[in-house]
Formats: structure tokens, sequence, C-alpha cells
């Protein structure tokens, strides 16, 4: 099958690049409003993009037109953690996904604990076993064919690391079989990371 992504419908292209590009980690993203609000929701387009200096990217999507509160959190004060999700916590995950007011309390309605980062302002989730605290370094726009822009693509720079303490062995090991991130598939489907393995390098 040869395809055309320009000639498929929206939702068509959507399923056919999600189901090829998988399995995709989660980023649960916790942010904070100006006012001071939390907000707390999962995004699979997302990546470590570099280690000198630490950054990863998250894709945020708006919807009618309008900003998701992760995009506009990240604009108005400049941080966010993401919370790694591992296969206990895809139930509370998946509740954050809801669409709801700014004001809607995510953590509470998914049953989760906001506790202190460390060095930015957004909560983590307690219950999450590794934390990403970051610093927005640049948001940058996806427009489509139309110019319309419905995608931002978050850089941001990782400046404090949480690793529960019996997944990691110092300097720098994490034991991921521990970890069991989950990752997204296509539509409805998530898969845990399944069994690793091993290759030398060339």
């Amino acid at each position: 099958m040869e395809l055309d992504p320009a000639s498929l419908p929206a939702r068509s292209r959507h399923l056919l690049l999600t189901g090829l590009v998988v399995p995709r980690p989660i980023a649960w993203v916790s942010t904070l409003a100006a006012d001071g609000t939390a907000n707390l929701a999962p995004y699979s387009f997302f990546a470590l993009v570099s280690s000198a200096p630490p950054t990863v990217v998250v894709s945020v999507g708006s919807r009618a037109g309008v900003p998701k509160d992760t995009l506009a959190n990240a604009r108005a004060t400049g941080e966010l953690v993401v919370n790694v999700v591992g296969r206990e916590l895809a139930v509370a995950m998946n509740a954050t996904s809801i669409e709801s007011a700014p004001d809607h309390d995510e953590f509470a309605y998914a049953g989760v604990t906001p506790a202190p980062s460390r060095a930015v302002r957004p909560p983590r989730v307690a219950e999450a076993r590794a934390h990403l605290e970051a610093r927005v370094t640049q948001i940058v726009p996806v427009p489509d064919d139309d110019g319309v822009v419905q995608n931002h693509v978050v850089f941001a720079r990782v400046v404090h690391v949480q690793v529960d303490d019996a997944l990691f062995t110092p300097p720098h090991r994490v034991d991921a079989v521990g970890l069991d991130p989950l990752a997204r598939l296509a539509g409805l489907a998530y898969a845990p990371m399944g069994e690793p393995f091993e290759l030398t390098r060339p």
C-alpha cells in the first residue's frame, strides 16, 4: 500500500501515523497557570532530543483553535514536569486526558497526589516513580499546508531529575524493568515495556 498523507482525512492520517510510530513514551505533564492553578495531562508525541543540554520535547495540540491548558501554562510560567507513567498509573493517567475547564482539578479527579518539585513550581505526581522537572526554552508552531497552527512543539530543558531509590544505581543506571513504563500505541491501545534485550554495538 502506497499512501500520500496529504490525500487522507485528518483522522485517518492520525491513526495511520500513530499506528506506525510505536511504541511512544508518554509525557504526563504537570504545569501551573499564571494564577497558580495546577494542570495534569498526558501526551504521547514526546521525545528526548538531547542530553547536552538535557532537553525534551512535547507536542501539544489545540481544541477548536484554543490552546490546551498545558500549552497556555507553558507559555505563561515557562515550567513543567514530565511524570513517568508506570503501568500501575494507567487508569489515573487516562483519566487526566478528559476535556475540561482550566480550573478542573485533574489531580483530584484522577486520584493522584500533587507533591512539591525541587527546582520548578509545578507539582509532581507523587505516585510516579520518576520525574523530569524542566524549564521551557522554546515553543515552535507547526503550521499545516494552509498556514493554520493546531500544534506547538514545546522544548524544555531538564533541570532536575527524581528517580525512586529502588530503581537507581549510581551514577546513572535506571532499572527499566522496575520502572515499567507504559507506552502509547494507536487508537485506545497501550503497551507495557515487554522483555528487554541487549546487542553489542559494532
